[in-house]
């Protein structure tokens, strides 16, 4: 498989993390010094990793994973997209959510890759190799986490409690997306 395939398919997958990374960082209030870096790890290590599993669990995956890894990404989304939406209607409070947790951030790292795993899955299938494409995915998931939060950041910071509601709703939204792709709806 040549490059610019490999490419666009990483950026496809890619735009999953870009769009998570936005509306995390338009619901995040205080980030610390690192978390952006820490983010864009996680889900370009994710990415990475959840390819290489679909490639080499292919058997099992096949017959079990992909029949409800939909489900398992559309609930995920949503969970974090209905809590951020919750939030954002709320008054101000003194406890603020925190939606650049370590824990949140796996659970969203988790939810962006399961695409991964059934690219993986396909690459298995057509005999390509395995270790590129998964360093591109890996990579490219990895720069636009990185700009997608920090451009959430920057809009949270300028439209305010409203970034928080917008972001839910964009969660809400890819989770929906990938279940009706999956389902062949759309």
């Amino acid at each position: 498989m040549d490059i610019i395939m490999i490419s666009g398919i990483a950026i496809g997958l890619a735009m999953d993390c870009f769009a998570v990374a936005v509306s995390t960082g338009t619901g995040t209030k205080k980030i610390k010094k690192f978390t952006p870096l820490i983010m864009a790890f996680l889900f370009g290590f994710f990415q990475f990793i959840m390819f290489i599993a679909g490639y080499f669990g292919t058997a099992f995956f096949k017959n079990y994973i992909l029949n409800f890894d939909h489900w398992i990404a559309f609930l995920l989304l949503c969970f974090v997209g209905i809590k951020m939406l919750k939030e954002g209607f709320e008054k101000e409070q003194e406890q603020i959510s925190d939606y650049s947790s370590f824990k949140m951030l796996i659970l969203l790292s988790f939810a962006t890759s399961i695409d991964s795993l059934a690219v993986g899955v396909s690459f298995s299938l057509i005999n390509s190799n395995v270790f590129y494409p998964a360093f591109i995915i890996g990579a490219m998931s990895f720069v636009f986490t990185a700009i997608g939060f920090l451009i959430g950041k920057k809009a949270g910071d300028i439209i305010g409690k409203r970034a928080e509601i917008i972001g839910g709703l964009i969660l809400i939204f890819i989770g929906v997306k990938i279940l009706l792709e999956h389902l062949s709806i759309i």
